[in-house]
C-alpha cells in the first residue's frame, strides 16, 4: 500500500488521492473549468488538492489559515465528493467566491455559515447588442473613442503593458502591489487560450483588457476580463470600448456567453438563513464606507451598464465573524 489515501466514489470505484501533474490539471481545467475564476486557480502560488478521476480545488495559505478560491475543478456531480476528502485534511477552511451548491454542501454536512460575498455577472452573447437606456454610457464612451481617434485590435502582447499597468496602479486605492489570488496576476505562467486586447491612440496603447477562457466539456463557453489597465490621463470610459470591441468578436465567433467576473459586496439585502448576520451586516458596512480599501461602489455602476443576468456568489466560514480570516484575506490580495 502506498502513502495515498484511498476513498471509495458514488459509483462504488476507488479513487487515490495524489498530485496531478501541471498537464493533467489543465485537462481537468478545460473539461471542468465553467466558474468565472476555474482559469485564475492557476495562477502562480497556488496550492492544489488533487483527487484522480474527480478533480482538483486550489487554494492559497496566509498565516497558517487556508483560503479556497472558486468551486472545485470537477463535475457538479462530484463537488460532495471532494469537499468532503478536502474538509477532512483542512478542517477550518475558507471557502472565497463559491455558488450556491457548495454553500449548501457545506452547510448541511460541516455547519460552515455561508454568507453572500458579492455578484457575478453573465451576458448572453447571442442575445447582446448596444441598444436600450441603461447602455447609453457605453454607446457615449464608443463616440468619445472614435472622436479622439482610439483604435482596438487584438494582440497578444504590446511593449507599453507594463508601463500602463504601473501607471495605473499608481491611480488605485492600493498602490503598492497587483491584487492577487481574487484577481489573478497580469504575468502567468500558463496562459492557453487567453485573449488580449488593446486600444491605441497615435499609434500607441493606451489601455487594454485580458480575458480568460471558461470551459465546459473542452469547449470555451465564455470569457471572464480578468485584467483591465488604462493610461491613467486617458478619460473614464476606455473599458466600455475595449469590451464593446471584445464583445463584438467573441460574438462573431459563437462564444455563447460573456461573465463579468466578481462584483465584490454587491449584496442582496436580504438575509439567507445560512448567512452570518452579523457578517453581512459588516459586509455592507464595507461597500458603504471601504472606498479607502477599494472602489466597490464605482466597479458595480460600471459591470451594471452591460444589463447582464446577475447571480449571488458566497464565502464559506467557520465563524460568524471571521475577523482574522478576513484580515488574512486582505492580506493575502494584497489589499492590505
Amino acid at each position: 500500500m502506498t502513502d495515498q489515501t484511498l476513498l471509495l466514489d458514488r459509483q462504488g470505484t476507488l479513487a487515490a488521492e495524489g498530485a496531478f501533474t501541471f498537464a493533467e490539471r489543465v485537462d481537468y481545467l478545460k473539461q471542468y473549468g465553467t466558474h468565472s475564476q476555474s482559469f485564475s486557480t492557476l495562477q502562480p502560488g497556488m496550492d492544489y488538492f488533487d483527487l484522480p478521476g474527480v478533480g482538483y480545488i486550489g487554494f492559497m495559505r496566509k498565516w497558517g489559515m487556508t483560503f479556497v478560491l472558486s468551486d472545485p475543478v470537477t463535475a457538479p456531480e462530484h463537488f460532495e465528493l471532494i469537499l468532503e476528502r478536502f474538509h477532512c485534511r483542512y478542517p477550518n477552511a475558507s471557502y472565497i467566491q463559491v455558488s450556491k451548491p457548495v454553500v449548501d454542501y457545506l452547510h448541511r454536512r460541516f455547519g460552515l455559515y455561508g454568507t453572500q460575498f458579492g455578484s457575478e455577472s453573465r451576458i448572453d452573447l447571442a442575445e447582446w447588442s448596444l441598444k436600450g437606456k441603461k447602455k447609453q454610457i457605453i454607446r457615449t464612451a464608443l463616440n468619445q473613442a472614435e472622436k479622439n481617434g482610439i483604435t482596438v485590435k487584438e494582440r497578444f502582447s504590446d511593449d507599453n503593458t507594463r508601463e500602463i499597468s504601473e501607471a495605473w496602479i499608481r491611480t488605485r486605492k492600493c498602490k503598492s502591489n497587483e491584487i492577487r489570488f481574487l484577481i489573478r496576476p497580469m504575468e502567468m505562467d500558463y496562459r492557453e487560450n487567453e485573449r488580449h486586447f488593446y486600444a491605441y491612440q497615435d499609434g500607441k496603447a493606451v489601455g487594454f483588457i485580458y480575458f480568460d477562457p471558461v470551459y465546459r466539456n473542452n469547449r470555451i463557453i465564455s470569457y471572464v476580463p480578468n485584467i483591465s489597465r488604462a493610461n491613467a490621463d486617458f478619460r473614464q470610459g476606455i473599458f466600455y470600448t475595449l469590451m464593446a470591441h471584445a464583445m463584438e468578436v467573441f460574438q462573431s465567433e459563437g462564444v455563447p456567453y460573456l461573465d463579468l467576473g466578481l462584483i465584490p459586496l454587491s449584496l442582496d439585502p436580504a438575509t439567507e438563513r445560512q448567512e452570518s448576520r452579523l457578517l453581512k451586516r459588516i459586509l455592507h458596512g464595507l461597500y458603504d464606507h471601504g472606498t479607502f480599501l477599494y472602489n466597490f461602489q464605482g466597479l458595480e455602476f460600471t459591470k451594471s451598464r452591460f444589463r447582464g443576468s446577475a447571480f449571488k456568489t458566497y464565502c464559506c466560514h467557520r465563524r460568524a465573524l471571521p475577523a482574522l480570516e478576513f484580515l488574512a484575506m486582505f492580506k493575502l490580495t494584497r489589499l492590505l
